[in-house]
């Protein structure tokens, strides 16, 4: 089965790094690590390959500053997340 995920985030140089999973739910990995950013909002769609429907379907950002996780929702067989 193939997850699809779409996710705006609040800046550019964010780059995707894989998937992995954790206690049941799927987790995409992101990275913007550069100094500069462009202010404006970024969007990527990444799929993953998988064998069972995850609990729930996460987004992993890792910042120089740290990072976050937030949670996408699904609608019409798509994953959707914002970067909070």
């Amino acid at each position: 089965m193939k997850v699809v995920l779409e996710v705006t985030f609040r800046m550019g140089g964010v780059n995707f790094r894989g998937t992995r999973w954790e206690d049941g739910n799927l987790i995409f990995e992101f990275e913007r690590l550069g100094d500069a950013f462009i202010q404006v909002l970024s969007y990527q769609r990444v799929e993953a390959e998988v064998e069972k429907i995850p609990k729930k379907v996460l987004v992993e950002l890792k910042t120089k500053e740290g990072g976050k996780v937030f949670e996408a929702f699904e609608r019409n067989g798509q994953y959707l997340a914002v970067e909070p």
